[in-house]
């Protein structure tokens, strides 16, 4: 989750040295792009975590496996229909957030590019989850985090340009991440395929169990309530922002990019909690399933609210890594007085 939020932080200085209509305008696609990530590696991950991790608890390696067959069938069918909805409903969707002139052209540029590898954000957080359902913590972390590297790398090249490569801008950098996230899938499909973890996936001789489907998108259906409702309030504010005039947008997104980034946090002692509790709860241990679920909660509460205070009296430490433009700063700076104690 570091390494995910640190190339997040790489992009966002990278989109600055653009100009502030990209800083707008990136505000205006990032929701939606955390809303990909938390469906593919929140809800639905954590369903697959889940269902994974109970039937190894229960000793069912078999069904583990088929599970995981079908979670990949789900995200390859997840990822092509968020691509067909961006790429054809970018400009209105950009636009009733409040999008206008250079910042929704921005907005627009990026998406079109960066929503192309959907299918790629889906299979490689599915497959993270399998690994984690495990209790194998260390190869998703690793490949994550080289994942990220890969996409500040590429991104700063495409985006700014390096050499003979020519600056694009926008669409660059969100190439790195396309091209990144794609190499990452391809690595960890390889890593199960090959037998190097408890379960191999196996993608011939596993028959289609609506059963099996049927259970996987019930628990990630239910999962995905909450972030749904956690980007649509963004998506309302950013809205309501946009009405103010493009330097209030940029500063704004500054702002909630890191709020952003601290979601993942938490999600990381979620993510280590769910193979703890699915296994627990399938061999019967339910009072130890209860003590990982509030032990884990507590030490998030503990991170996200200590940074949220720092934040809150000294938002420089953020917001000076991005634009130097007056307005925009004081923009981020209310946000983070006002959003910060909270966090």
């Amino acid at each position: 989750m570091v390494g995910s939020a640190l190339a997040a932080i790489a992009e966002t200085a990278y989109i600055g040295q653009l100009g502030v209509p990209a800083l707008a305008g990136m505000a205006l696609v990032f929701p939606l792009l955390m809303l990909q990530q938390m469906f593919s590696g929140g809800a639905m991950g954590g369903g697959v975590a889940s269902l994974v991790a109970r039937a190894l608890g229960a000793g069912n390696v078999a069904r583990a496996e088929a599970l995981v067959v079908h979670a990949l069938g789900i995200a390859v069918v997840a990822g092509l229909g968020t691509t067909a909805l961006m790429l054809t409903l970018s400009d209105a969707v950009f636009g009733l957030l409040g999008g206008r002139g250079e910042p929704l052209a921005q907005a627009v540029a990026y998406a079109h590019v960066a929503f192309l590898g959907s299918t790629g954000v889906w299979l490689l957080n599915t497959l993270s989850a399998v690994l984690r359902a495990t209790g194998n913590m260390l190869v998703p972390s690793a490949l994550l985090v080289a994942v990220g590297v890969v996409q500040v790398a590429l991104a700063g090249v495409f985006g700014l340009g390096s050499g003979p490569i020519p600056r694009l801008g926008m669409l660059g950098i969100a190439l790195g991440q396309v091209l990144a996230y794609g190499g990452g899938t391809l690595v960890l499909g390889w890593y199960l395929w090959a037998g190097k973890a408890r379960i191999r996936l196996q993608l011939r001789g596993t028959p289609w169990q609506p059963a099996l489907a049927r259970d996987l998108l019930q628990l990630g259906a239910k999962a995905c309530a909450s972030p749904a409702q956690t980007i649509g309030t963004m998506m309302i504010l950013n809205w309501l922002v946009a009405r103010t005039g493009p330097l209030a947008l940029a500063g704004y997104g500054i702002g909630t990019r890191l709020e952003f980034l601290l979601v993942p946090l938490a999600f990381s002692f979620g993510a280590a909690s769910v193979p703890l509790i699915g296994m627990a709860i399938g061999a019967g241990q339910a009072a130890r399933a209860r003590r990982v679920g509030w032990t884990a909660a507590g030490m998030a509460a503990l991170l996200l609210g200590g940074a949220g205070l720092v934040l809150a009296v000294v938002p420089d430490l953020w917001t000076d890594r991005f634009t130097h433009d007056p307005a925009v700063l004081a923009a981020a700076d209310t946000y983070f007085h006002w959003a910060g104690p909270l966090s």
